[in-house]
C-alpha cells in the first residue's frame, strides 16, 4: 500500500495516495468511506496512469476541523485547489457516492480541469440524503450518542451497502469506521452528515445537459442507497454518456467487484491520455 502524503489546501491538511505516472486520474470517495475505497483498483490503473486518491476534508486522514463547510460545493473547490497544489491542471475523474456529486460540480464549474468523467453509484439530482442517515440528524441525537453507540450504528448500516454480505468483513468495516471511532471522528461525521443536502446537485441539473466531457456511469443493480432509477436519469441528462450496470452488486461496487470496475475504468481511460 502506498504511503500517505499530505498537502495543505485552504489551511487544512489533505491526505492522499499517489501512484504510477502518466495521465492523472483523480479518485474521489464518498461517505462514510475514505481513500482506501480504491485500494483494490489502484494497482491495475497505476500501471498506466498517475492515480491520485485523496481523503476529502473531514474524512480519513485529512484534517477534521470544527465548524468548517464540508458540503459537496466546498469539497469541489478544495479538490480543484488540491489538483493545483499538485501541479495538475487537468485530470480524468472517477468518483463514488457523494464524491460523484463533487465530480459533477467540478465538471460544471471548472470544465477545463476535467478530461473524462466516471460516476459510480453517484449522488445526483434529489437522490440524497438517504433515509438511513436521517434519524441521526434529529436534534439532540449527536449529544446523546456515545462514540460506541455511533460506531455500532454505522456497523449495522455498512452491510446494507453490499449485495453479498460476505464482502463487508470485519477488516473492511474497521478500515472505513476507524477514522470515526473517537470523539473527533464522531463530531466530523456528524458535521459531514449535516451537509448532506441535495441543493447543489439539484442546482446543476440544467447544466449537466451542456457538459462536454465523455462520461461513464457505473451502477450496482442492487444499490439500496443510491437507487438504480437515478442511473438512466443521469445518462439522459449528460449528453456524451454511457451507462453500465453491474449485476449482483449494490452500493459499494468498488469493494464488491474491484476487477470489473478497474477494467471498465481502464477501458474508458484508454483514449483519454494526454
Amino acid at each position: 500500500m502506498n504511503k500517505t502524503q499530505y498537502v495543505t489546501v485552504e489551511g487544512h491538511q489533505i491526505a492522499y495516495q499517489d501512484s504510477g505516472e502518466g495521465t492523472p486520474l483523480l479518485l474521489i470517495h464518498g461517505i462514510p468511506t475514505n481513500k482506501l475505497l480504491w485500494r483494490n483498483i489502484t494497482p491495475k490503473l497505476s500501471s498506466k496512469h498517475r492515480v491520485i486518491a485523496p481523503d476529502l476534508l473531514n474524512f480519513g486522514e485529512s484534517d477534521m476541523p470544527d465548524n468548517t463547510d464540508v458540503s459537496i460545493n466546498a469539497q469541489c473547490r478544495i479538490m480543484c485547489k488540491f489538483l493545483d497544489a499538485l501541479g495538475i491542471s487537468k485530470a480524468n475523474i472517477a468518483a463514488h457516492d457523494i464524491g460523484g456529486g463533487v465530480a459533477q460540480l467540478m465538471a460544471v464549474n471548472y470544465p477545463e480541469k476535467v478530461n473524462g468523467l466516471i460516476l459510480i453509484d453517484s449522488v445526483c439530482f434529489d437522490s440524497w440524503p438517504i433515509p438511513e442517515f436521517e434519524p441521526l440528524l434529529e436534534p439532540g441525537v449527536e449529544e446523546k450518542t456515545s462514540v460506541k453507540e455511533f460506531v455500532d450504528t454505522l456497523r449495522d448500516f455498512m452491510p446494507k451497502g453490499v449485495f453479498d454480505s460476505n464482502v463487508m468483513t470485519e477488516e473492511l468495516m474497521k478500515m472505513y469506521l476507524t477514522p470515526w471511532s473517537n470523539e473527533k471522528g464522531k463530531a466530523a461525521l456528524f458535521n459531514n452528515m449535516r451537509r448532506l443536502n441535495k441543493e447543489y446537485t439539484e442546482a446543476i441539473t440544467g447544466d449537466l445537459k451542456s457538459l462536454p466531457h465523455e462520461t461513464l456511469i457505473i451502477w450496482g443493480k442492487e444499490d439500496q442507497f443510491q437507487k438504480p432509477k437515478y442511473a438512466p436519469m443521469l445518462e439522459e441528462a449528460i449528453p456524451n454518456s454511457s451507462l453500465i450496470w453491474l449485476d449482483k452488486a449494490a452500493h459499494w461496487v468498488v469493494d464488491e467487484q474491484p476487477e470489473k470496475v478497474a477494467e471498465l475504468i481502464s477501458e474508458f481511460m484508454s483514449d483519454k491520455i494526454f
